[in-house]
């Protein structure tokens, strides 16, 4: 994805980028913690993320040094920048969001590419929430073999 965001941008409040796969253009709210850490950022590049040479990374540059960055942490050579698209929908799939909702966040054009990233989603926690909506009180429980329909079967 080509991010837009730069300092000079912060105030603004979505992120206007370009995922540079398919083309798709994006209007992505910005996140108001990631506002609070990118208003408190040095402003004196035109993008915050630069080389040692002060000068934007190049999207290969970028993975590259994200690596460097991995293996200097001693994280597991798995951890790659493309994770944090993952782990941003799979977030989403998490607080409940659909599919369409994580696309257009994602930038993903399939809903088939969505539900394979969101497919580790944390299983308990959806299985709860899909449980809870339907036990909810107020929701009129409908049941799979009613009891008039049982005693014509001869069920007790």
């Amino acid at each position: 994805m080509d991010a837009k965001i730069a300092p000079q941008g912060v105030k603004i409040a979505r992120d206007f980028a370009t995922q540079r796969k398919t083309g798709s253009s994006l209007a992505v709210a910005i996140h108001p913690e990631l506002r609070a850490a990118l208003e408190s950022s040095p402003r004196d590049n035109l993008t915050f993320l630069v080389t040692a040479y002060g000068r934007p990374f190049s999207p290969a540059g970028f993975g590259n040094w994200f690596r460097d960055c991995v293996t200097a942490a001693g994280l597991p050579a798995c951890c790659a920048a493309h994770g944090l698209r993952k782990a941003a929908a799979r977030r989403l799939a998490e607080a409940g969001c659909s599919a369409s909702q994580i696309a257009a966040v994602t930038g993903h054009t399939s809903l088939r590419e969505v539900e394979r990233y969101t497919k580790a989603a944390a299983q308990m926690t959806l299985a709860d929430a899909a449980i809870s909506a339907v036990t909810r009180p107020d929701q009129e429980q409908t049941l799979a073999n009613p009891p008039d329909q049982l005693a014509k079967m001869g069920a007790k």
